[in-house]
Parts: C-alpha cells; sequence; structure tokens
C-alpha cells in the first residue's frame, strides 16, 4: 500500500511538472527559459555537491571534472544511440525521452565509477590534502578531453550533425531530474547512512570510535554527489549545440562551492536556493565575467562576515508551520 501510495504522490509531481513546463514555455520568452534551466542544472549540482561537502564535512573542488565527463559520455552515447531508438518506436518525443534518460543514466553511471576512481584512494585523507587532490582530478579529466581526439579535442564534440548535439534538455525534464536527485539525496541525508555522515562531520575519530566505517560512507557519498555532477553535465551537453573542455573549467567547481556556501552547508534547501541564485547572479554579471572571481570573493567575504553559516545553516525548510496553525498555534511535535 505504501508504494502504491509513493507512485500516486510520484505521477502526481510529474503530471504537475508536464503541465507547468508547457504553460511556461508557452508564456515565457526563450531567454527566461534558458535561465529557468540553468537553475535547475545548477540545483542537481549544488545538492549533489552538499552531500559531500556539507553533510559529510569533506572539502571537493574539483566536481567540474565529474560534470564533464557525464557531459560527454551522455553527448556521445546519446548521439549513438538515438538513430535505433527512432527506429524502434518511431521519431518523435518518445523516442528523444528515451534517448535522453538512457544517455543521462549512463553519464550518471560513468561519473560515479570516475567517484569511485578518485574517492577509494583520496577520502582517507583529509582537509586541505582532499581538497588538492579533487582540484587535480578536475584538471586531469579537462585536460583529457581537451587532446582527446576523438570527442573534438579543443574544439568541443558536438555530435555528427552539423546542427550540433539534439537539443534534448528541456523545462520537464530537468525539474524532473531535479525532485529525483533531491528525493535520493533527502532520503540518505535523513536515513542511518545519513546520521553516520554526519557524524564524520563533527568528528571523525569518534565515529571511528563508533566502529562507523568512515572511509566506505565518504566513498558512498562521494559516488552519488558524482552521479548527480554527472547526470546535470548530461543535462547541460544537450542544453547547448556543443560542449567543450573549457566550460569545465576550476571555476565551474568555484560556482558550485559558492551555491551550498550561500545556501548553507548541510541544508538541501539551501542548496537549492543557492542554485538558482548562481543561475540569476551570472546572467546579471555576464558583461562583467572577467570581473566575477573578484565579485565572488567579496559575495563570500560579505556571507563569512553578515551571514558565516549561510543563508539556512543546516536547517530545512518544512510545512511545520501549517501544523501549528491548523493546531491553533501548539508547537509543532
Amino acid at each position: 500500500m505504501r508504494w502504491l501510495v509513493r507512485g500516486a504522490v510520484a505521477a502526481a509531481v510529474l503530471a504537475g511538472l508536464l503541465g507547468l513546463a508547457r504553460v511556461i514555455e508557452g508564456g515565457l520568452m526563450e531567454y527566461a527559459q534558458r535561465v529557468l534551466l540553468l537553475a535547475g542544472i545548477n540545483v542537481i549540482l549544488a545538492v549533489g555537491l552538499n552531500l559531500i561537502n556539507g553533510t559529510t564535512g569533506q572539502f571537493s573542488i574539483g566536481h567540474a571534472g565529474f560534470m564533464a565527463v557525464g557531459a560527454y559520455t551522455c553527448a556521445w552515447v546519446g548521439q549513438h544511440l538515438a538513430p535505433g531508438v527512432a527506429g524502434a518506436v518511431g521519431a518523435g518525443a518518445i523516442a528523444d525521452a528515451i534517448s535522453l534518460n538512457a544517455a543521462l543514466v549512463s553519464g550518471a553511471v560513468t561519473a560515479a565509477l570516475a567517484g569511485v576512481i578518485v574517492g577509494v584512494p583520496s577520502l582517507r585523507l583529509k582537509g586541505d590534502y582532499l581538497a588538492i587532490v579533487t582540484l587535480g582530478f578536475g584538471e586531469i579529466i579537462r585536460i583529457v578531453f581537451n587532446n582527446w581526439k576523438a570527442l573534438g579535442g579543443a574544439t568541443g564534440y558536438s555530435g555528427e550533425d552539423p546542427a550540433g548535439l539534439p537539443a534534448w534538455t528541456t523545462l520537464f525534464w530537468v525539474y524532473a531530474w531535479v525532485v529525483v536527485i533531491i528525493t535520493v539525496v533527502r532520503n540518505v541525508t535523513f536515513s542511518q547512512t545519513g546520521r553516520s555522515l554526519i557524524a564524520i562531520r563533527e568528528d571523525e575519530v569518534a565515529a571511528e570510535a563508533m566502529a562507523t566505517p568512515t572511509t566506505r560512507l565518504k566513498v558512498v557519498a562521494f559516488v552519488l554527489s558524482a552521479a548527480a555532477a554527472g547526470v546535470a553535465g548530461g543535462l547541460f551537453a544537450h542544453l547547448q549545440a556543443g560542449i567543450r573542455p573549457e566550460d569545465f573549467r576550476l571555476e565551474k567547481s568555484i560556482d558550485m562551492i559558492v551555491m551550498i556556501i550561500v545556501g548553507g552547508l548541510g541544508s538541501i534547501t539551501g542548496a537549492v536556493v543557492g542554485g538558482v541564485f548562481m543561475a540569476v547572479a551570472l546572467e546579471l554579471m555576464r558583461d562583467l565575467e572577467e570581473y566575477r572571481l573578484v565579485l565572488y570573493a567579496l559575495l563570500l567575504i560579505l556571507i563569512m562576515i553578515l551571514r558565516p553559516e549561510g543563508l539556512f545553516g543546516s536547517r530545512e525548510l518544512s510545512f511545520g508551520w501549517l501544523r501549528r496553525k491548523a493546531r491553533g498555534g501548539e508547537p509543532a511535535s
């Protein structure tokens, strides 16, 4: 019975997203729709990174590398899978949806495998040492794609069609994946595994003393975070006509870190708000591109002075106030 209820809720959410996406696509100009698409991709990135940087307390600054792995994998798989899918079910929206989601899953799996390769040896490190290792990984991945001729090298990959990669990324699919990623991360965060991850963040030595498998749990969080970055990379790839190694420079990883610091480390709600904030801020700063890192530094300094815990801290937005109102002002249990 519980699974039936959950299935009905999921179907209702998807139907609501589909209707809302149709309304937005019919009522907003293309520029505003693109900002909404980028905001959704940012939310996926921020929520995934928050699991490792916020909940677990590790410091990764190379997540642009996992995003690149997901983007290139999704673009390549989608290009080679689409003709077969179209031949089986007929060209159209259904074939595009199957091709996109199969490619996104493959991108997530590939990014997760990269997370295992990086995480198993590096997550035994702590603090600045882990940050340096992840930074190096991000740059290695970018350089590999920059020299991989089969994927376009420095000029980037746009598939075999002269028009570029197919524009499969829509508002519906972006925000459907937003719901999926948030649901997965929330379920992990508020489970026994999540409580163990928080214990690792607060005092790793004490957690180990209580027989918590700290390295294994950190790797699990790192892999889930990398998979989310892979999904975001795939959606980003099919939002563009093509992808280049320069799209995944260090600045992209800094963008992700700013998102979760602005929203509040350890808060899923804060990560969502930070992702939306970053999408809007980047559009507002488009004419100041060369000063972006300077503006980031000033923003982070202001946040550290005025709100060091971020907008939400480690708190989550809830509907407790509705219950209090229904009970006539009694505190929610």
